[in-house]
């Protein structure tokens, strides 16, 4: 496969840039592209291939010099491709630079952000949410970086509820609550996110075989 070389990207940037009023040139300084309208500072395109760590250090040094910054790659392929791509497009805003694809077949320029502060948007809910999970949860169960299953709060409530049926045989739910302290612990069997309960008569809960093994390896019994 042929690699595409930066300077295919030149001309169709020069070009849609002149369609502004800007005046073009390239390779001035450090910059890849700089162009110039009269009473403006200059705006800065850094061109590459494709996304990459070099490309944001790059744009993000040329803010040294304007804070019109934009990088420009090629457009896309496919589902996969524009979402790597919307996802650097995000990237870039929170740098405060801008975003341009090629579409080299025939020289199309997308300008897909403007170079402009990026002010965070807090969720509200999204902050509760981590508090909220932060207290609820038993100690420090997890490892910093662990990649697989982690330990969350619901999880150290289900292992509660788990451990006492091993030790006490099917139980009331209102029961299985009241002796671990785990609150909500008949919706957690009823829902048996982890196929460890079922309800063998009204309110009741025991373990199936999956709770049986799980407890067997945790300890439990």
């Amino acid at each position: 496969m042929t690699r595409i070389p930066e300077t295919a990207l030149y001309a169709p940037v020069k070009a849609h840039l002149e369609t502004l009023g800007y005046d073009v040139k390239a390779e001035v300084g450090a910059a890849d592209v700089v162009a110039c309208r009269p009473g403006e500072a200059p705006l800065i395109v850094e061109l590459k291939v494709g996304f990459s760590l070099t490309l944001l250090q790059q744009a993000v040094a040329r803010q040294a010099i304007s804070d019109t910054v934009y990088v420009a790659v090629p457009r896309w392929a496919g589902k996969s491709g524009w979402r790597a791509f919307k996802g650097n497009i995000g990237l870039c805003r929170r740098l405060g630079v801008g975003v341009m694809s090629v579409r080299l077949r025939d020289g199309f320029v997308q300008v897909h952000a403007d170079p402009t502060p990026f002010v965070p948007r807090k969720s509200k809910k999204k902050t509760a949410a981590l508090v909220k999970e932060f207290a609820r949860r038993d100690g420090d169960p997890n490892n910093g970086g662990t990649r697989g299953a982690i330990v969350t709060a619901y999880r150290q409530d289900a292992d509660r509820c788990l451990r006492f049926l091993a030790q006490n045989g099917p139980s009331k739910g209102a029961q299985v609550a009241q002796a671990t302290g785990v609150t909500r612990a008949t919706r957690m069997m009823a829902d048996n996110h982890y196929g460890w309960f079922e309800r063998t008569s009204r309110g009741v809960y025991a373990l199936t075989r999956a709770g049986q093994d799980a407890a067997d390896g945790s300890g439990a019994g």
